[in-house]
């Protein structure tokens, strides 16, 4: 009898030894198959958050600008033109997409940003701090200033700083322009862009304007819309990048693409064409 119990109970300890060995197979192939899963998601989410393959994807590189000649800004015909506009072209053509030219509100070019309702800001953009820390900027690629705007009448009389106290000067808010006032504790209004402070100064509503010494030499003096105004002393010196969202492995890629433009001499030629050549930097 003792013998009959004792091989019951062999019998029953083997079924649960057999019973628990399935299961552990059965969990571990279960938690293979979970692992491979995970790592596809993990792909599919590297990928989603890839700024190149979502561009590439659309089919559309929307490049958030405002009027900003020699930089970006509308032919007679109404196409987007300048030195930035030729550029922002010819990257979005060598990622295989058609580029889109947005203006935008140059307050909230982060939050258009972030909003993707724009890929890049590209429009003569200074490499400040703020910019920096907000955006996955390129490499710089252009060196600049800004400068102060008066009437030509009174250029001998403002070509101090300290000539300069007493003014009231237009400058586009938000901007590089901004940034000068406040350092140099000037008086100001802030207007809408660049344009307009030129328009400010010009019509009398404004002593004088900071803006971008590239603008200031495109759009001011002798054979120009603004022949009554011209730029005296440079309050800083600076440089310009691209701008994309934090992150972005866009920002690399142009970084690429400058580089190769540079060494083609492609880079140079837009440049010549808005004789802007000499302000380049080399990349």
């Amino acid at each position: 009898m003792k013998k009959k119990v004792l091989s019951v109970l062999l019998a029953l300890a083997m079924m649960l030894v057999l019973s628990a060995c399935n299961g552990g197979a059965t969990t571990g192939g279960e938690s293979a198959e979970r692992g491979g899963e995970n790592a596809e998601s993990g792909d599919a989410q590297k990928a989603a958050e890839s700024d190149l393959n979502y561009v590439q994807d659309k089919g559309t590189l929307i490049i958030g600008i405002t009027e900003f000649e020699p930089m970006d800004y509308q032919d007679a015909a109404g196409n987007w033109i300048g030195f930035d506009a030729d550029m922002a072209a010819a990257f979005a053509q060598s990622l295989g997409v058609e580029p889109v030219f947005q203006i935008i509100d140059w307050d909230n070019k982060v939050f258009e940003l972030e909003g993707k309702s724009i890929d890049v800001v590209w429009n003569g953009m200074t490499l400040t701090d703020e910019v920096l820390n907000s955006m996955e900027c390129s490499k710089p690629y252009f060196n600049n200033a800004q400068v102060v705007i008066v009437p030509v009448a009174q250029a001998d009389t403002y070509q101090e700083l300290d000539s300069l106290e007493g003014l009231h000067f237009a400058v586009e808010s938000g901007s590089a322009g901004e940034a000068q006032a406040q350092a140099n504790g000037f008086t100001y209004t802030q207007v809408a862009d660049q344009a307009t402070a030129l328009l400010e100064v010009s019509s009398g509503t404004a002593d004088a304007a900071i803006i971008d010494f590239l603008m200031a030499k495109a759009m001011t003096g002798e054979g120009t819309n603004y022949a009554d105004l011209t730029y005296t002393l440079s309050l800083n010196s600076e440089e310009y990048g691209v701008g994309f969202r934090k992150g972005s492995d866009l920002a690399d890629a142009l970084n690429d693409f400058f580089a190769q433009s540079y060494q083609d001499g492609s880079m140079v030629i837009f440049a010549q064409t808005y004789g802007i050549e000499q302000q380049l930097v080399a990349q």
